[in-house]
């Protein structure tokens, strides 16, 4: 076993291939690799010492995911958190991707979308967005789920046409029903467990761009 994890670590190598031409190849020795089960395992290993500078600040690890989460009573104290990070990853030869971080404010507008106070400045060059998808879920800023039901509402019509568009080229209908089980049912029944929502089969039905419910966060 030490010997198999060792040679998994060992030798990674890319090169990119594009109209028929081929990049050099070069090695590959830090990042997680993807689409293998020591990959996420091996960075949650090494992340285990990552953890908040504020006491009452949350960072959760899921796969090659981290999610800082400061609560307002500790308002002014991500960035100092973000360098931390940053520090604790080129410590551990890695290196915190600005490009793919975001940054989103949950608001209490007092039921009415507004903020009640006026919102920090961002943090260092981290963007500021109002939509931020977490383990396939889409949460916007006021925590509730019509973001994420309009984005499986349209994937699903995309899907039904395709699914028209191979009927009228003389799939069998058994076929039809084998493809729309194999991706979008079974996606829209996942969504629902991870949303957990009551309520959501009528917004299918009835409104799309309507709210839904709040998160339980």
């Amino acid at each position: 076993m030490y010997n198999l994890i060792k040679n998994f670590f060992e030798e990674h190598y890319l090169c990119t291939k594009y109209a028929k031409q081929c990049s050099l190849v070069v090695e590959v020795k830090t990042s997680v690799i993807q689409g293998s089960g020591l990959g996420p395992a091996s960075y949650l290993v090494t992340a285990s010492d990552l953890h908040p500078v504020t006491g009452g600040n949350w960072i959760f690890k899921y796969a090659d995911d981290t999610y800082l989460v400061v609560p307002a009573a500790n308002l002014g104290t991500q960035c100092e958190e973000i360098t931390n990070i940053k520090k604790w990853a080129a410590d551990n030869n890695l290196r915190l991707n600005r490009a793919k971080s975001k940054e989103i404010l949950f608001i209490d507008g007092g039921g009415r979308g507004k903020p009640t106070q006026p919102l920090p400045p961002p943090c260092l060059d981290i963007e500021r967005v109002t939509t931020l998808r977490v383990l396939c879920v889409i949460v916007n800023d006021r925590l509730t789920a019509t973001d994420h039901v309009d984005n499986l509402l349209q994937a699903c019509s995309k899907l039904l046409y395709a699914v028209l568009v191979l009927l009228n080229h003389g799939v069998p209908l058994t076929s039809l029903h084998d493809v729309f089980r194999a991706t979008e049912y079974s996606h829209c029944q996942i969504d629902v467990l991870a949303l957990d929502l009551e309520g959501v089969h009528d917004v299918k039905l009835h409104h799309p761009s309507s709210s839904v419910a709040t998160s339980n966060q």
